[in-house]
């Protein structure tokens, strides 16, 4: 497994990480068993970075981690969030960035997680309400005591990155970045490399979209959250499915799958990059995990900048309301 450097943290990664919130909630039937094996061959391939957060089913993402870690925590790299605020069932309780609640999060994470410090602690979600110098004190003071060892954000507009770093460094910001979503690139990464902090893309598979899986709106069960998120609903479902055919056409042209050109056009795009794809199934993680060795002709990129400019998508990649509250 190749390494990377999130910006000039000094923190390194496996050049892909691992995205756990599906194996919890919203995409899919869950299923622990499959997830904990997934777990441990990632493990066993060489990738040492797991993304989870206390809003994922309510903190259960984070105990089924934590149990698929037992006895191989040595060497990992394990990311959580807090902040954005989930009850029991998965009901929306807004954002909370006050002080006071960042230590009470982090201890509730540690417990769940069964380890002595976090590696790396996001603010899932800017609270527009607490200024961000506040909550950065916060986290900063976690890693003073010895709870956290790097902090980031999640979603956060370039000013507030630029006041949080300056209270205290980031290592990372956490963002959804893909061939079909590419919000970051105008102002979110120029600012990161000014500053020196690694960008994690969420979702760089399109949530499942870009690796061809779903050729029908069927193809996702009644719960899964995806029905909510505009690009999957009919209409825009069925306009976005002719944006998959220059993946395949490079896919079969390398022998390869439409998901490891989508991760591997990524992982081009910089060092300090280094994308979380979600799964819980071993196949598809060790599909993914093969994108690290596939290479990209400057041709082949070209083209998937041409075919993919920003906007490209019908839909947003959130419902407006929650869209309104991204890049604070």
């Amino acid at each position: 497994m190749r390494m990377r450097e999130l910006g000039k943290s000094g923190l390194r990664v496996s050049a892909l990480g691992l995205g756990c919130s599906g194996m919890s909630s919203d995409y899919g039937v869950p299923d622990d068993t499959e997830s904990t094996a997934t777990i441990n061959r990632a493990i066993d391939l060489g990738v040492n970075f797991f993304d989870t957060s206390d809003a994922y089913a309510a903190g259960r993402n984070e105990q089924l981690l934590a149990a698929a870690i037992t006895g191989r925590r040595d060497g990992l790299v394990i990311a959580t969030k807090f902040g954005n605020i989930r009850g029991p069932d998965g009901q929306r309780g807004g954002v909370n960035g006050k002080p006071d609640y960042v230590p009470v999060a982090a201890e509730a994470s540690l417990k769940r997680l069964r380890v002595e410090v976090i590696d790396l602690f996001y603010q899932h979600r800017v609270d527009p309400d607490v200024p961000i110098e506040e909550t950065v004190g916060a986290m900063s003071r976690l890693v003073e005591t010895g709870k956290v060892r790097h902090i980031g954000l999640c979603e956060a507009g370039a000013e507030t990155i630029r006041r949080a770093h300056a209270a205290y460094p980031l290592a990372a910001v956490q963002m959804e970045y893909s061939l079909w979503s590419r919000d970051a690139e105008p102002e979110i990464i120029p600012t990161l490399r000014e500053l020196g902090i690694g960008l994690v893309p969420y979702a760089p598979l399109g949530r499942g979209f870009l690796t061809g899986a779903f050729r029908t709106r069927d193809h996702l069960i009644p719960a899964d959250r995806r029905h909510a998120h505009p690009r999957f609903q009919e209409g825009n479902f069925e306009s976005n499915l002719r944006l998959l055919a220059p993946i395949q056409a490079i896919a079969e042209a390398k022998g390869c799958t439409m998901s490891q050109v989508a991760l591997a056009w990524i992982l081009a795009r910089g060092e300090d990059i280094v994308p979380i794809p979600g799964t819980k199934r071993r196949s598809w993680l060790e599909q993914n995990v093969a994108a690290v060795e596939l290479r990209l002709s400057e041709d082949e990129i070209r083209t998937l900048d041409a075919e993919f400019p920003p906007q490209i998508a019908s839909g947003t990649r959130y419902p407006e309301a929650q869209l309104r509250k991204l890049l604070i």
